[in-house]
C-alpha cells in the first residue's frame, strides 16, 4: 500500500512540475488566427505561401509544442546547447506565445485532417 501511495504521489508531483497544460482545440484555432500563423502556413495550415514552409495540419502535437518552444529559446538568445531553433521569422512569431497558446495551437493543428496523418 505504501508503494502505491508513493507512486501516486510521485506521478502527481511529476505532472504538476512538468507544467502540463490542458489543451483547448477551439482556443488553438483562435490563437492560430490571432497570431497570424496563416500568413505563412495558410488558413487551413496545409496551403503554405511558399513550398519551403511546412504543412502544419496533422503534425504530431508533441512535435509542434517542442518546435515552438525551441523557436522561443532561439529568439531569447539561449545558448546553443539549449536545444534551440534559430529563425528570425519563427522566433519572432513564437516569442509572444504562452505555454497555453502553444498547447492549444498544437492541439488544434494535430486534430486537422492532412496527408501527414493517418486516422483509423
Amino acid at each position: 500500500m505504501k508503494k502505491l501511495s508513493f507512486a501516486l504521489a510521485a506521478a502527481a508531483m511529476f505532472s504538476t512540475a512538468s507544467g502540463a497544460v490542458a489543451a483547448d482545440v477551439a482556443a488553438g484555432k483562435a490563437a492560430f488566427e490571432k497570431f497570424a500563423c496563416a500568413s505563412c502556413h495558410g488558413a487551413d495550415a496545409k496551403t503554405s505561401v511558399l513550398p519551403t514552409y511546412p504543412i502544419l495540419a496533422g503534425q504530431h502535437e508533441d512535435y509542434l509544442r517542442h518546435a515552438l518552444r525551441a523557436y522561443q529559446r532561439g529568439a531569447s538568445g539561449a545558448p546553443a546547447t539549449a536545444n534551440i531553433r534559430k529563425n528570425a521569422v519563427m522566433g519572432a512569431m513564437a516569442a509572444p506565445l504562452s505555454s497555453t497558446d502553444i498547447a492549444n495551437i498544437a492541439a488544434w493543428l494535430s486534430s486537422l485532417e492532412s496527408p501527414l496523418a493517418v486516422r483509423k
